[in-house]
């Protein structure tokens, strides 16, 4: 998983109060919690934070976040939105040590569909999960959960436990759950339905 910079600011005062003064100077609040360390108060540019949330998957990008000089390693694990304008208001950081290990969603890529025999003859790909909630090591974390859909026919369903999983990762469901399907195409697999029995010919009148 690639690491992105993040400025941020030390804060020492906290309540509702500070937490709207900050938001008054352009700044969001945030904590970084985790690894074995007390809480961290720290401030974030409101417009830097906006643009990371709506830009998509936030919650599974790693974050290397600069704290006045000090560099921490985070993954944001939760974010409150404003209920009537939709605006960030406070952000959740889990701080990150070297051999930890998380829980944390990964998304599912779908590969090779040229290669799928059940997609050549019509049918289609209906991914059951889009995201798979791995345990992995805070130190590696992977972008994607890759299907390889090469040589899959139609009506196949491929689960967990034939996907290779990143190093060092498992599930947290123990169960070989469906991850995805080819489908085949409306009406490939009814049978034509009967002809209708055709009405006796009435009797000629005398």
């Amino acid at each position: 998983m690639a690491m992105k910079n993040l400025k941020a600011t030390a804060r020492a005062k906290s309540g509702k109060g500070a937490a709207r003064e900050l938001r008054r100077q352009g700044m969001i609040p945030a904590v970084i919690y985790g690894g074995g360390e007390a809480p961290q108060s720290i401030s974030i540019d409101y417009n830097t934070a906006q643009k990371l949330i709506f830009a998509g998957h936030f919650l599974t990008t790693m974050f290397e976040i600069d704290v006045d000089g000090t560099k921490v390693r985070g993954l944001p694990r939760d974010y409150q939105m404003d209920p009537v304008k939709d605006f960030p208001i406070h952000i959740d950081f889990l701080r990150l040590k070297p051999g930890q290990k998380i829980k944390v969603e990964v998304p599912v890529h779908v590969l090779n569909q040229d290669a799928c025999p059940g997609i050549k003859n019509g049918g289609t790909v209906n991914i059951v999960l889009h995201s798979i909630e791995l345990n992995v090591p805070a130190d590696d974390i992977p972008s994607s959960v890759d299907v390889d859909l090469t040589g899959v026919g139609l009506n196949h369903s491929i689960h967990i436990s034939a996907i290779k999983l990143p190093q060092g990762c498992t599930p947290v469901d123990k169960d070989d759950f469906t991850v995805v399907t080819i489908v085949p195409p409306s009406g490939k697999d009814e049978e034509p339905a009967p002809a209708a029995a055709a009405a006796p010919a009435a009797p000629a009148k005398k």
